[in-house]
Order: C-alpha cells, then structure tokens, then sequence
C-alpha cells in the first residue's frame, strides 16, 4: 500500500502568522439524528468525545481526537489518519439499526494550521471570511462553515494565537495561497491590535 499524502505535501508559509500543512488527517463526515440517544452513546464509545453543541468543536486533551458540529444533522469526526478504518467500522456497528451515513472523507480534505498572535491570526481570517472574529464574538471551540474568498471552507479557534482551517483537497493550494497574501506583512490592516 502506498504512503498517504497530502494536497499540499508539507507547505509552510511565514508572515503576520505562520501556515502549515498539517498532513494526512482522518476525517468521517457522520450524518444522522443528533438529538438521538444512540448518536452521543457511538460518540463516547468510539471518540471518547460528548456530542458539541451547535457551532462547537469539542477535542480530547491533546487535541488527536475532535468533534465538530457541522449542520444540524451532520458532524465531521477528526482523528489521526492510521485509525480511520478502524473508527469507521466502529461508528457503523455502534449505530447499527439506525438511519445514518458515516464516510471517510480524508483523501478529500485538506487541514490547514494558522499560528501567531491571537491578533494577527484573527486578522488573516477576517481578510478572508465575512465571519466577525472578534475574541467576544468568536470564541475559542467555535467552528464556522463559511467562505474564504470564493471557495467553501471551516475553521475554529483551538487556543489563542492557533485556528485550523479546513477545506477541499481541489481548492487546498487556492486555499493556501489566499491565506499566505492575507499574511503577507505588506498588507497588513489592523483589525484587532
């Protein structure tokens, strides 16, 4: 079997925050009825993690494992990249009997990771997404399904001064590329000095 990869093999970029590619990620887009007993019981049991609140990322301590709301019937499960095949037949069996879709979309997505200042990091964002990302209305643990420039993407606020973006794997150099302008000191706006 060859070795996974990803869209964006490795880039890094260094301005107002530093961008990174955080590589191979596993990711299972899970839909189903989230106000079902059984959805929070598959969560703990292959997880580890409680179902988030609407708009919310919920994560274990250090950060392998994370659950993020992304609609009202759907939740993007992240984990390392090796134990996706093994998370997937566990969510299926967990639910077994019950109306749901569960799929690996790893192969499908690009992670992105956004490190600096709190300041600065907010500001490349803001550049990009018509979200406000002022510290009091986008706290720490939120995720926004949005767009950066033209393409579809998401991102949430891990701790201050760090924010995963995640987006296509098509759009994953656009994505890149949008981000490495929006950081480029040359032009810089203060948003949240």
């Amino acid at each position: 079997m060859s070795e996974p990869f990803s869209a964006l093999n490795g880039a890094s970029f260094q301005g107002l925050v530093t961008l990174r590619d955080c590589g191979p990620t596993g990711m299972i887009t899970l839909r189903g009825d989230l106000a079902a007993p059984a959805m929070a019981q598959a969560l703990d049991k292959v997880m580890g993690l409680p179902l988030p609140a609407p708009r919310r990322i919920v994560a274990q301590a250090d950060g392998t494992r994370q659950v993020a709301w992304m609609s009202p019937d759907e939740l993007l499960l992240i984990l390392p990249y090796e134990q996706v095949a093994d998370a997937l037949a566990a969510v299926d069996a967990a639910l077994a009997g019950t109306h749901h879709l569960a799929e690996n979309v790893s192969d499908a997505r690009a992670l992105i990771a956004v490190t600096g200042p709190d300041a600065a990091m907010r500001e490349v964002l803001a550049k990009l997404a018509p979200v406000d990302l002022h510290p009091d209305h986008f706290p720490q643990g939120e995720i926004r399904r949005t767009r950066l420039a033209q393409v579809a993407a998401a991102f949430w606020i891990t701790q201050a001064g760090q924010a995963h973006v995640i987006c296509f794997r098509s759009v994953a150099h656009y994505v890149f590329d949008l981000l490495s302008a929006a950081a480029d000191p040359a032009a810089a706006v203060e948003y949240f000095g």
